[in-house]
């Protein structure tokens, strides 16, 4: 099927009796509840310069968001359903397909910084998994003042992370530093760095929660809830638990997609 008759298609399901809500399921671009985060990273990482995507906001039903790539950063942008019209910015429509369409037209919109992005490119929803794990990179542009090539050999993929983090045994309710790696949807933690073999390797597709965990006497704790146990595990700085914490929560988000 070409490009035209799949989007003839598709205004077709938005001129349906079904609720405009429902419509967003069949946008190409529409994410569901992919996570800020997640949105980040597919846009910096697969995305270009104008590529935007729509998805959910946890602030409200009803609610939601449009991150858009504006050179080496993601800007977030509300869209609102009011049950009969979508509010976007000063821009109101009365339905979905006229959403659509005034997308269709790569308008402007104006960043908090006073800069206009063009909306160019929506992304799709579906994205090869190989470009995800392995082509994000950490952009950290803003804060430096660096550009991208400055930061492609030295930035770290945000696909694997490594690091020492503190860890509570199991049996022994000990606290005992171990190096961990994080590739693909493996967790795997090493007496150290230089040892070869991990004492053990945590699958992230069983696992059903990553948090902040207070319950603890260290500071910068965080835990994951498998069926079988939970682990507790702490970093030096609550940034560095933060990092974590976001990086295994994107991981669990499309091992379970």
């Amino acid at each position: 099927m070409g490009r035209v008759e799949a989007r003839e298609r598709n205004m077709s399901h938005l001129d349906s009796s079904e609720g405009e809500a429902e419509h967003l399921q069949h946008l190409g671009w529409y994410h569901g509840n992919l996570s800020r985060h997640a949105a980040e990273a597919l846009l910096l990482s697969n995305g270009s310069d104008g590529s935007y995507l729509l998805r959910n906001s946890n602030e409200k039903t009803g609610l939601y968001s449009l991150s858009v790539r504006a050179k080496e950063s993601v800007k977030h942008f509300h869209v609102e359903y009011t049950g009969y019209s979508f509010k976007f910015g000063f821009n109101e429509f009365s339905s979905l397909k006229e959403f659509v369409n005034h997308f269709a037209n790569q308008p402007l919109i104006g960043s908090e910084t006073g800069t206009l992005i063009v909306l160019k490119h929506p992304y799709p929803c579906q994205v090869e998994e190989p470009s995800i794990y392995e082509s994000v990179r950490v952009h950290t542009a803003m804060q430096t003042g660096r550009t991208e090539s400055d930061l492609v050999p030295t930035a770290p993929s945000l696909g694997t992370k490594e690091g020492y983090l503190t860890k509570q045994g199991g049996l022994v309710k000990t606290w005992k530093t171990r190096w961990f790696t994080l590739h693909r949807n493996e967790l795997k933690y090493f007496k150290d760095q230089m040892t070869p073999e991990p004492i053990r390797t945590l699958d992230l597709t069983e696992c059903s929660a990553v948090q902040f965990d207070y319950t603890q006497e260290k500071v910068n704790c965080f835990c994951l809830v498998f069926p079988y146990r939970t682990f507790y595990l702490c970093a030096k700085t609550g940034v560095e638990a933060d990092e974590w914490i976001k990086i295994l929560r994107w991981k669990m988000l499309f091992a379970k997609s």
